[in-house]
């Protein structure tokens, strides 16, 4: 065989060469034409087969292959016929091409191109369109995934895992160029992206047109997001799109289509006050590959180091008189509390000492048993309740999760959030769209607190109910709506409605569309007057996101009904996806080259494309080497769960199975941290943590103000976890017992010990945050003095004589935020604002001499209206 060119990781050619993304975005729509060149350097027929992610909710539109001067356009048919016609063309030694959803998430396709023959290039040409996404920042967001990370299967779900090939994003074959296009009747501001880009080029005076490229050398170590933003906030609009002129008229694609882009606006007198009531449940994935970095930094804070320190976030931001639960889930799930507690200053104390205790050692990604039992829970009366879900989102059942949160969505609001590379954005956007509530992704350097937060936010507003949506529009038209219900209305946030407008209107005709709901117990109403008259140059993009709205409710009502109807659902999916040329989990793109001069003789061989994965980094593998030399050290790891059917309170074994570069690893490791398998020798060491408090196990805390130094000796007797990243620690590196490990090694040696990575300061405001009350209020003590930079004497000495002690630290403690972190006010606002409440009801005198004693001490100019007192 002849191998030259780019080989796989079993040393094999690999035929994709580039691939080449062209987006152009028209206000808040995109559309991405993906060209991927293939070419066959072998001396044999292949099929080169491609597995890749896209965004869960784009509308797959093209598919195209050309081969020399021959272009083949591919149809849209029903899944199996495809399937029949692809194997019948390779058979007959014709070239086919199949591009097809996989049937478990509508964000990973298959190209398969068919006979390639020797020295033969083919161009693939793949286009699809999407809305853009708002971020609560009223930026736009585009996200192009280029990382697909193997999506864990739970054991009995439905259907077959997708099969993946994926090497490390360091080690993929091919190149990557990207350029986007962008357009507005509204002037662009900027363009940023986690990734390089080339300098903004405006394209017109009125920078209204502008053009972003990605800085060449793109190494698929991440996504590539693109954040967009207008220079005037979003607005209603609505876009009626002329239907298309070989459509029959009474059809969706023979029909107008309108797009409908609606911003409610809520009375101000109704959001100045927060809700002070709710039922908070937090559910944080510690599926091993949470261990991996948030990013490739030197800093190697882990993801689920990041989501304890937002978990220390919003336990101090909740509301005094809430409810509050946090569950955490791998194979087996735990929960803090047995069913969810009023929050106090007992409770929260109890959560954060079991918050700062997780890591990432709990195994697969089975989160349909917590939701299950988090769903069996009765509500409680008056306390509506919000589930926050934090994950990386490498599921491989993501119908089931999302079908049992939409069964479910009567009884709360969902908002999920999405952390790292690759997370699935038809998971996280699907929780959040049928649990009516709000998803957001956390890639890159992005911090999460700030979006945690923003979602904190939109959960606290008033729950909006009853919501209608009515028409008002000439009398020889009629409206047939395509979008779902509007399950959820939020302050500054983007509803879209899709309907398909049968009938005649004149040119000066408008249309009006009336949103009527109850929002805290007051009716409300918002309008949008629109002219009917059809847009130019929109093609056929309203109609296809129209169809691919309408596809995806068809395809959930299926799933939901499977084996009880006569499959009539089916046949409506397919059907408008083959009419309006969308894909859908009942179709596929078949393309075959039909020129007889063209037929390929011999034997055909396959060949996978592999998709960058981010290198896996769990804590569970404990012969490694320290974590900067680990990356990207497996050339494959394989995970094997074995849930245990008392998950709630019992962690499975989890056995990990390593195939690396002439040595195996198999060991089965029992996770067992401080839960007696140690005896009560078992010292945790919590010297890094912005806690700063030793704890033993199973047994009362220290105060907050005990801190053991660093470099303190601890007895050779103990069992000492060193729990080394994020404000509470993160991985476990040195352990002392465990199962025994049977190594099978050649010449590659592990080491069982390596140095400690250096350890990260501590973040002076989580620091600070740590240390406030659940009633909002901050003790005077030398634990906030260290915080404030200040020693106990100076802060003692400075407090005005009238003043109580809590009065002078909590102010004390707003000052400093008001002073020195403003720029992080998106993350404390929450619960400077529960300060502020408490401190109204001290009705301290002398408030404004005490802020001036504050801002000498601490050397700040804080005014006493900034404070919000």
């Amino acid at each position: 065989m002849n191998c030259c060119g780019l080989l796989d990781p079993e040393q094999q050619p690999v035929p994709l060469k580039s691939i080449e993304v062209q987006l152009e975005v028209k206000d808040h729509v995109a559309t991405v034409v993906s060209t991927l060149i293939y070419e066959n350097k072998e001396d044999k027929p292949i099929e080169a087969v491609f597995v890749f992610p896209l965004p869960g909710d784009a509308a797959v539109c093209h598919f195209s292959a050309k081969i020399g001067q021959t272009e083949i356009v591919a149809e849209v048919k029903e899944k199996q016929e495809a399937r029949e016609e692809y194997d019948d063309a390779l058979s007959s030694g014709q070239q086919a091409f199949l591009l097809e959803e996989s049937e478990q998430s509508p964000d990973i396709f298959s190209l398969k191109v068919g006979s390639l023959p020797p020295g033969e290039s083919a161009s693939i040409r793949l286009e699809y369109v999407i809305e853009l996404s708002v971020q609560a920042d009223d930026g736009l967001r585009f996200c192009l995934p280029a990382v697909l990370n193997p999506r864990y299967q739970p054991q009995g779900s439905e259907g077959a895992s997708v099969q993946v090939t994926s090497v490390p994003a360091s080690q993929v074959p091919y190149t990557l160029s990207f350029s986007a296009r962008v357009s507005s009747p509204r002037p662009i501001s900027k363009v940023e992206s986690s990734c390089s880009l080339d300098p903004l080029q405006y394209l017109n005076t009125e920078q209204t047109q502008a053009m972003v490229k990605l800085a060449a050398g793109h190494k698929f170590d991440r996504d590539v997001e693109l954040l967009i933003y207008y220079k005037d906030a979003h607005q209603p609009t609505a876009v009626v799109e002329a239907g298309q002129a070989s459509a029959k008229p009474g059809t969706l694609m023979g029909d107008p289509v309108v797009m409908l882009s609606l911003y409610p606006e809520f009375p101000q007198a109704v959001m100045s006050s927060l809700a002070s009531c709710g039922e908070f449940v937090f559910l944080l994935d510690r599926s091993g590959s949470m261990d991996c970095p948030t990013d490739n930094s030197e800093q190697q804070e882990t993801c689920i180091g990041s989501a304890r320190d937002t978990l220390l976030l919003l336990l101090k931001s909740l509301p005094m008189g809430c409810y509050f639960n946090i569950y955490s889930f791998g194979s087996t799930y735990e929960h803090i509390f047995p069913k969810s507690v009023k929050y106090s200053q007992k409770t929260m104390k109890e959560a954060l000492k079991k918050v700062k205790q997780m890591t990432a050692d709990l195994g697969g990604t089975e989160i349909l048993m917590p939701l299950n039992h988090i769903y069996s829970q009765p509500c409680i009366p008056s306390q509506p309740r919000q589930l926050f879900v934090f994950t990386d989102g490498e599921v491989g059942n993501t119908h089931q999760v999302i079908n049992l949160v939409k069964k479910n969505s009567a009884s709360h609001r969902c908002f999920s959030f999405g952390i790292g590379e690759g997370a699935s954005s038809a998971l996280i956007n699907g929780l959040a769209k049928e649990g009516g509530g709000h998803a957001q992704f956390i890639t890159g350097t992005e911090r999460m607190q700030p979006k945690v937060m923003q979602s904190l936010r939109f959960a606290l507003q008033p729950v909006v109910s009853d919501i209608s949506v009515t028409w008002d529009l000439p009398k020889k038209m009629s409206v047939t709506v395509l979008s779902p219900p509007i399950r959820a209305i939020f302050q500054g946030q983007r509803s879209l409605v899709y309907a398909q407008l049968t009938g005649q209107s004149s040119e000066a005709a408008e249309g009006c569309v009336t949103v009527k709901y109850n929002l805290a117990g007051h009716p409300s109403q918002n309008q949008l007057t629109f002219n009917l008259k059809p847009a130019e140059d929109t093609g056929l993009t309203v109609h296809r996101l129209g169809a691919r709205t309408l596809i995806r409710s068809l395809e959930m009502e299926e799933r939901e009904v499977r084996g009880q109807q006569d499959g009539r659902l089916k046949e409506k999916v397919v059907k408008l996806s083959v009419q309006s040329g969308v894909s859908s989990s009942f179709t596929a793109f078949i393309a075959v080259n039909k020129d007889d001069s063209k037929t390929i003789q011999g034997p055909m061989v396959q060949r996978n494309v592999p998709a960058p994965e981010m290198p896996w980094t769990g804590s569970q593998a404990v012969c490694q080497a320290p974590v900067k030399k680990r990356t990207g050290f497996f050339t494959k790891a394989r995970k094997m769960f074995q849930p245990s059917k008392d998950a709630a309170q019992h962690r499975a074994p989890v056995q990990y199975e390593y195939e690396m570069r002439g040595c195996i690893l198999r060991s089965a490791v029992q996770h067992e941290y401080d839960r007696g398998i140690f005896g009560s020798a078992v010292q945790h060491k919590y010297d890094r943590g912005i806690f700063g408090s030793a704890e033993y196990e199973d047994g009362g805390d220290v105060s907050d103000s005990d801190e053991y130094e660093d470099g303190g000796d601890v007895s050779d007797s103990d069992v000492q976890h060193e729990y080394d990243r994020g404000i509470f620690g993160s991985a476990v590196d040195t352990v002392s017992s465990y199962e025994t490990l049977a190594l099978k090694c050649g010449s590659a040696g592990l080491s069982s010990a390596g140095p400690l990575p250096k350890q990260p300061h501590k973040d002076p405001l989580l620091q600070l945050v740590s240390l406030q009350q659940a009633s909002g209020c901050w003790l005077l003590d030398p634990a906030l003095a260290a915080a404030l930079g200040k020693t106990s004497k100076e802060v003692e000495k400075s407090k005005p004589a009238s003043i109580k002690k809590e009065v002078w630290a909590t102010i004390l403690a707003l000052i400093w935020l008001h002073g020195f972190k403003m720029d992080a006010k998106e993350e404390w606002e929450l619960l400077a604002m529960k300060a502020v409440s408490w401190l109204r009801a001290q009705k301290a005198p002398c408030v404004t001499e005490c802020i001036e004693a504050g801002n000498t001490l601490l050397g700040c100019k804080v005014q006493k209206d900034a404070l919000g007192l």
